[in-house]
Formats: C-alpha cells, sequence, structure tokens
C-alpha cells in the first residue's frame, strides 16, 4: 500500500504546499487539518466533494480532520470565485443550511468514538467569530497584515479592477476572519495544516502567517486543483442547474448520470479525485478508455462509486440499474421511485384522471398532444410504423386506447420514441 504523499502524488490531488516538509509530514505521525465550508445553501454540491474527500483520505491514513462550517465567516461572505459581493444571508437560513451540511458530512467522514485518534469533528466557527469583538479582531489580527498584503491576493485584486462591482469592507475583511479560524484551532485543537481547493490559497497563507507571528509556530498549508469540466467551466454545473449532494435535490439517479457523462477527457482525473480505488484499477480503467472508449467502462464505475460514497450500496445499485433500464427501453420494470427519478428530467405532461373512465384516450391523440409527434397524422404514421412504445411495449395499432389498467403504479404512463420519452401523470 502506498504512503499518503504517494497516494495525493498519483491523484494529482498536490496543487501547492506551504513547505516542502508537507509531503513526508503527512507520511508520519498524526496531524489535524482541517478545511472550510460556507453555508450558502443547505446542501453542500459535488464542487465540495474533492474537500471532503481530502479530509477522509487523511482520516484514512491516520490523521485527525476537522470539518469547519462556517457559522460565522458565513454570515461574511468569501469574494473569491465571485465577480460580485454575495447577498447576506439572515441567521435563521444559515442555522438551517448548517443544519443540512452537517447530515452530509457525518456520513462520509467517522465522527465516532471508534475511530481513537482520528476521529472527526465537526466544529462551527461562528461559535468563535461571534464573540469576537471588533476591537480584539482590529488589535489582534488586522494588526498582523498591510492593507498591501490583503489586496494583493488574488480573490481580492480581481474584484478592484472591477470598478463597476469592487469589494465591500465586509468581504475585504472576511480573510481576516479566517486567519484567525486558523489561529483559534491551532490553539485549541492543535491544528497545524489548513487544506482547501488552489483559490483559497491567499487565505490559507493568511492563516499561517498570523500563526506565525502571534505564537512563533509554524503550521502548514496544501491546496488542490481546480476541478473542471473537459471545456474548461466550473464543474458541478448543468444546464438544469447545480448537482447537490441532498438526495432532496439531486436524486441519486441524476448523481450517477452526472458522472456516467463525463467525457473521456477528464474520466481518468475525476477517478483519481473521487474515488477510493487502487492505483492499478484506475490504470486498468484507463487503458479500457483509450483502447476500447465505447465500452465507457471507467465512466461507469466512476458513476457507481461515487453515487455509493454519498448514498450508499443500495442507492447506487438502484441508479445502476435504473440507467440500464433507460438505456435498454426496460422502464416499465423499475419501481416507482426510481421511475420517477429517471424520468425527471424528461417532458412531463399532466391530465385529469377521469379521462381513462369509459373508452378510455385514443392513443394517437396522447402521442400528438404530447409532442412526440408534430401532429395527429405524424402520430398515426409513427404508431403504424410501430415507432411507438407505451410502457416499452411497441403498440402498432391505430385504434388502440389508454385505460386504466395501462398506468403503472395507477397514475404513470410512459412513451416512447426513439430515445424520447414523455411521462403523462394521470391525477
Amino acid at each position: 500500500m502506498s504512503s499518503l504523499s504517494a497516494d495525493l502524488a498519483f491523484r494529482g490531488l498536490v496543487h501547492q504546499v506551504t513547505d516542502p516538509s508537507v509531503p513526508s509530514r503527512l507520511d508520519h505521525g498524526s496531524m489535524t487539518g482541517y478545511i472550510g465550508f460556507d453555508p450558502t445553501a443547505d446542501s453542500l454540491h459535488v464542487g465540495h466533494l474533492l474537500q471532503i474527500l481530502m479530509l477522509r483520505r487523511l482520516q484514512l491514513a491516520g490523521h485527525r480532520p476537522i470539518a469547519l462550517a462556517g457559522g460565522g465567516t458565513g454570515l461574511i461572505g468569501d469574494p473569491g470565485g465571485k465577480s460580485e459581493e454575495r447577498p447576506l444571508l439572515a441567521e435563521g437560513e444559515l442555522e438551517g443550511n448548517l443544519a443540512g451540511i452537517r447530515v452530509q458530512l457525518e456520513g462520509l467522514l467517522d465522527f465516532t468514538a471508534a475511530a481513537g485518534a482520528a476521529r472527526a469533528l465537526l466544529l462551527d466557527n461562528g461559535d468563535w467569530l461571534k464573540r469576537l469583538g471588533v476591537i480584539e479582531l482590529l488589535r489582534d489580527v488586522g494588526k498582523h497584515f498591510t492593507v498591501n498584503q490583503m489586496v494583493a491576493k488574488e480573490s481580492v485584486r480581481a474584484r478592484f479592477e472591477r470598478r463597476d462591482q469592487g469589494i465591500s469592507f465586509t468581504e475585504f475583511s472576511y480573510m481576516l476572519l479566517q486567519a484567525y479560524d486558523f489561529l483559534h484551532l491551532f490553539d485549541t485543537e492543535g491544528c497545524v495544516l489548513q487544506l482547501g481547493a488552489s483559490d483559497q490559497w491567499g487565505n490559507i497563507t493568511m492563516g499561517i502567517e498570523l500563526v506565525r507571528r502571534v505564537r512563533r509556530q509554524e503550521v502548514f498549508g496544501l491546496t488542490t486543483p481546480l476541478v473542471l469540466k473537459s471545456d474548461g467551466t466550473k464543474f458541478g454545473k448543468t444546464e438544469s442547474g447545480t448537482v447537490w449532494l441532498d438526495a432532496r435535490r439531486t436524486s441519486p439517479y441524476q448523481l450517477y448520470q452526472f458522472f456516467l457523462r463525463s467525457e473521456d477527457s477528464v474520466v481518468g482525473a475525476y477517478l483519481r479525485f473521487f474515488t477510493f480505488l487502487d492505483h492499478d484499477a484506475i490504470r486498468a480503467l484507463d487503458d479500457v478508455t483509450a483502447t476500447r472508449p465505447a465500452q465507457r467502462e471507467a465512466q461507469r464505475t466512476l458513476a457507481r462509486q461515487v453515487c455509493a460514497l454519498v448514498h450508499g450500496e443500495p442507492e447506487a445499485t438502484r441508479a445502476e440499474k435504473a440507467s440500464r433500464a433507460l438505456y435498454a427501453g426496460q422502464v416499465a420494470s423499475l419501481d416507482e421511485d426510481s421511475l420517477v427519478s429517471i424520468l425527471t428530467e424528461t417532458p412531463t405532461s399532466s391530465r385529469p384522471g377521469a379521462l381513462l373512465d369509459g373508452a378510455g384516450l385514443a392513443l394517437v391523440d396522447v402521442v400528438a398532444d404530447t409532442g412526440l409527434a408534430r401532429s395527429k397524422s405524424q402520430a398515426r404514421t409513427l404508431v403504424s410504423g410501430g415507432g411507438v412504445y407505451v410502457n416499452d411495449r411497441r403498440e402498432q395499432d391505430l385504434e388502440a386506447r389508454i385505460g386504466r389498467g395501462d398506468l403503472l403504479f395507477d397514475r404513470f404512463l410512459v412513451l416512447r420514441k426513439g430515445r424520447d420519452y414523455h411521462l403523462v401523470c394521470f391525477e
């Protein structure tokens, strides 16, 4: 088994370190390291997943991870990665967001006594930042940094260059609060390592400098690369929005599909970033992608591994089964939750259930009404030519009618033309 530093290097997870000794320190003894998560929503998203898994990698190597929820900094807002001011959250909204995030972190890190010295901690910086007085902040923290230093940080400089937006003193002060977090965790938990994405480099080095100046002690920082899609756009964003870790926002099937759609050019990196597969298994999948890309074995493995990590093995199995069923045109074999989940992003329409009473509805009319055909004439041509499927069953009878007995789970009708689906809900 490789050392933690060798594993991180293989996976391409080390972008910057504040000291060349950081990798060797990870391979010996036990360190306490932390990553902060600002609760801007009641769920984390897949853009956060790499960082959560970094804490998990630390823990599995015997180090103690701290997941720091930004109950204090979340009231301010990190200017990094934003071209304009973030909206300020109300405290009640922030508390709700924190509760949702806690559940997700507890599913991916071991917070139980069974983890021993590597037992994870979940802390909220609001517990100390809300008690920090303005005079104390200015004297004990602000005194150690020049405005010149702060303006030079990439997150601030980018905003300065946009004269139409600028940056408020509120967000300008964010890096002081994050630096104070590191000092507080060093004092109270013996934390000596802060991790984060590469866009957090400026904030991380501020915290290291504060500990050095105030405590005369050495602490360290490590950043990971930003994760981008093959077209260079932000990872975790789709046309329909953000891909969340909360199953109520993004279903396990949708999460599975997000990773299944990974392009060949990035799937190898994603396998390294988001799974715990061993190096040989990843290299073998790289091989398959290079020599037999049509098999998409790497994408299927990636999707299942991530879905199992986030939602558990049973949900990953259901998502995998649903994906196969959709591809094979066997959606009628699925349970109700899986059926609804896989058709969430397909066109859907509603009809009164009373329309099915008596003789029911003519199939040709339903096909035309749903838009699967441009007209009733085209619908007739599609049906007679065997191009229409009702709940996976090919239907060629032009006189066919839809009744209550045709519904799945007493309310759904799934129509398909080629690879185009339409879900009709009868209420």
